[in-house]
């Protein structure tokens, strides 16, 4: 089968190649997915650079994410050959077949793409842990959403309205903006570059966000201070603004706002109960087709790197997706 592979980390993709490789083999617990489509998120950029948290060893195929259909599952398996079914995982999408435990996948929603399915997960659990798990949403809270055209912050808006929240999304250029407000229509859509505190105070009537998303940091998470609501919750979701940010006990004493940490994946891991009911909260809502990922572009395996590139510019809207077999 044909693969991408990390054989080294380097800064400028050096060091990840395509490759055939055989096709791996199950074992108990496990299912063996022809996969139709990887979607890429900003840790599949970082793994090729040994920036990220996770550091799975050498040589590996990235992919956190995709979706395709079941070849083959070890006895007592509860999936079957020919199931259509979205993977997680660390490692292993970007590949034409992959082996994954059972409990990594679930159905593909019917109302959903291949594509569209690969850009569920990861993204749509993020937002879920944040403003239902961490954030404790509530119905008309203001939501403000910074990187809103990422494929996590996308997701957060997408997921926000469905939640009957009031959301305000930030996004740094004319042509993301136009592009959020066509997909999804959120509340207001605006432009952080030159500064957003005034903008969201008076856009809120002076109350201010209940609810901050923020996976930039840097001087992001520190004007959200100054903009968010009394009992407001800064949801810290990752520094791709480069700068990881500090706040003095006494401004959230003073304003009376907590500031969360959010991790979904490990969320899952600790509260493994909770963690399937999250699962089983993004699939319903992607079912009725209360919440559709936005796919920016599809690649073939030769254009790995077109798409990585994508990723790398900031120039993505929702996700990039590469199919093996296209």
């Amino acid at each position: 089968m044909l693969a991408l592979q990390v054989h080294e980390l380097a800064d400028d993709l050096s060091g990840t190649k395509l490759a055939e490789l055989p096709i791996p083999q199950i074992a108990a617990g496990e299912v063996l997915v022809r996969i139709e489509a990887a979607a890429l998120g900003f840790p599949d950029l970082l793994m090729t650079r040994g920036g990220y948290q996770a550091k799975p060893p050498l040589p590996f195929v990235p992919g956190m994410e995709s979706a395709g259909v079941v070849v083959e599952a070890a006895e007592g398996s509860r999936w079957r050959a020919g199931d259509r079914v979205i993977t997680g995982g660390l490692t292993g999408g970007v590949a034409q077949y992959g082996v994954f435990a059972n409990n990594a996948l679930m159905s593909l929603p019917g109302l959903l793409s291949m594509a569209q399915g690969a850009s569920l997960r990861a993204a749509y659990l993020t937002a879920w842990v944040a403003l239902v798990r961490r954030g404790q949403a509530l119905a008309g809270d203001w939501l403000l959403v910074h990187g809103a055209a990422g494929g996590v912050g996308l997701a957060a808006v997408d997921l926000g309205i469905a939640l009957g929240l009031r959301v305000i999304a930030v996004a740094s250029s004319e042509t993301k903006r136009e592009a959020i407000a066509r997909l999804y229509s959120p509340a207001h859509v605006i432009d952080g570059a030159a500064g957003f505190r005034e903008q969201v105070l008076a856009l809120t009537d002076g109350h201010g966000a209940d609810l901050v998303f923020d996976p930039v940091g840097g001087d992001v998470f520190d004007e959200s201070t100054r903009c968010i609501a009394f009992d407001g919750r800064l949801l810290v979701i990752g520094f791709a603004g480069g700068r990881i940010p500090q706040v003095g006990a006494n401004i959230p004493l003073i304003k009376g706002f907590s500031v969360v940490g959010v991790r979904a994946g490990e969320y899952g891991r600790r509260f493994p109960e909770r963690g399937a009911e999250n699962l089983e909260s993004v699939h319903k809502l992607a079912s009725d087709g209360s919440i559709v990922p936005h796919v920016d572009a599809c690649y073939s395996m030769q254009d790995w790197e077109k798409a990585y590139r994508a990723m790398e510019s900031r120039s993505v809207i929702g996700r990039s997706v590469i199919l093996p077999h296209g």
